[in-house]
């Protein structure tokens, strides 16, 4: 595969021509914030260079590839003295050489650069303009992503069949040290006016031992009283880094249900976003993140509600096996003033299997509305003995007993899973990785 390589050393305060441009001359504070990490500057150069510069390259999309340049020039990279990545080590990413991926056009089923339609275009563009809840791994998406896959749901339409889009690593080649390939999928999603649409997202991998980044971006627009159901698997490589934005944006009346299974990467992080932006709104979130081995499983959620009527469900597990995995949750739900009559409920529950294996978890829950019915809580233990001794006393053994209040722990969340392939497939995977000796087809 070809690609442009970033070292990890010795690297140098360059400066990408794009950003030389856009660096200010007034000020000395922000010449200097342009050069505070030179490896961001480097990465952010090698990203742009690894892109062709083509007349044909849609508006919407150079406006978000420019703005993100804007972003990243003054944007270190994550350390754990950065109180949100406190618990979570990105030293591995960066000691490596960095070599872009870009896929071939024929996997983005409605393409960006394919659109043909002004007037959506038009819409696009404003609405991209609308996501304002970057980091620095949004920005490395923006400015990298070879295009932007959009799929728009016309008004009242609904989609009797799920779109999936599954995303595959690049093709396993004979690792070179401290070397990963990056890939950067984009996707919009609109869904007009009391449209519905079902959308599967699938991260897997064909080698365990392949290290490479996975940086995706999901944006969704949810029309009012329109719905949309949003399924989400992640199982890639014990050796690579996958990270993953999910942004959404809900009208009144609105219904948006997502659905995680996260058990691969050796860090699998989800910044979820979603704001709700009209009365009678429902989210229902459900994850479940499995540490088999030396992994961090992070998920880092923020809910907004603003308006009267709101409803939202957030379902948030984890099970860690390994004496150095670790799973982190910090879940933020905030009822803002006119949010009154919101239902709003939080719960994470967590499996620790092994005396050093870890698990921090923030549940956050900020009212300001008072007429709200509101709760959240927090569990973490290993199984209880009660439900050992229920098995045993009936005959079970103690091995079959703890595999089986594991699958059902994780089961809970397997189930909302809306398309029953995907729900055998992910008890598969899940009963593989917990029971690697087992006979998944039982389960």
């Amino acid at each position: 595969m070809s690609g442009i390589a970033l070292s990890p050393a010795a690297l140098s305060p360059v400066i990408p021509n794009r950003i030389r441009k856009l660096r200010p001359k007034a000020s000395l504070h922000a010449q200097q914030a342009f050069t505070s990490d030179p490896y961001v500057l480097e990465l952010a150069e090698t990203l742009e260079e690894s892109l062709p510069s083509s007349p044909s390259t849609p508006l919407p999309l150079h406006n978000l590839r420019h703005a993100s340049s804007e972003a990243l020039l003054s944007t270190p990279w994550p350390s754990r003295r950065h109180e949100p990545f406190r618990f979570t080590d990105l030293s591995f990413i960066r000691q490596s050489r960095i070599l872009p991926v870009h896929l071939p056009p024929a996997v983005y089923a409605g393409a960006l650069s394919a659109l043909s339609s002004p007037s959506l275009l038009q819409r696009v563009s404003q609405l991209l303009s609308q996501f304002h809840h970057h980091d620095i791994f949004w920005s490395i998406n923006g400015i990298a992503a070879p295009d932007l896959t959009l799929i728009y749901v016309p008004e009242n339409c609904h989609v009797d069949n799920p779109i999936h889009l599954h995303y595959t690593p690049p093709h396993a080649t004979t690792p070179t040290p401290n070397t990963m390939h990056l890939s950067n999928p984009r996707v919009l999603v609109i869904v007009e006016k009391g449209a519905h649409v079902q959308i599967t997202e699938e991260f897997s991998n064909e080698n365990q031992n392949h290290p490479y980044w996975t940086n995706a971006a999901f944006e969704a627009v949810i029309g009012e009283a329109a719905n949309l159901t949003h399924s989400y698997i992640q199982t890639q490589s014990f050796r690579a880094a996958h990270i993953k934005w999910t942004s959404v944006r809900q009208e009144s009346s609105s219904t948006y249900k997502l659905t995680e299974v996260s058990s691969g990467g050796k860090v699998g992080r989800h910044n979820l976003h979603i704001q709700q932006l009209g009365p009678h709104t429902v989210t229902e979130l459900s994850t479940l993140h499995l540490s088999v081995g030396d992994q961090t499983q992070d998920l880092h959620s923020s809910l907004v509600l603003d308006h009267p009527r709101g409803y939202s469900r957030q379902l948030h597990k984890c099970i860690v096996t390994h004496s150095q995995g670790q799973a982190v949750f910090d879940g933020n739900i905030k009822v803002n003033r006119y949010a009154q009559q919101t239902d709003a409920g939080q719960l994470t529950r967590s499996l620790l299997l092994e005396p050093r294996a870890t698990v921090n978890v923030k549940p956050n829950l900020q009212i300001v509305a008072d007429d709200v019915k509101c709760s959240h809580g927090a569990a973490i233990s290993d199984l209880e003995q009660s439900q050992l001794l229920y098995f045993q006393a009936r005959g079970i053994d103690i091995n079959t007993a703890r595999r089986v209040l594991i699958f059902a722990f994780g089961g809970e969340v397997i189930d909302k899973f809306p398309n029953s392939s995907i729900r055998d497939k992910v008890r598969s995977q899940i009963k593989t990785l917990l029971d690697p000796s087992s006979d998944s087809s039982s389960l």
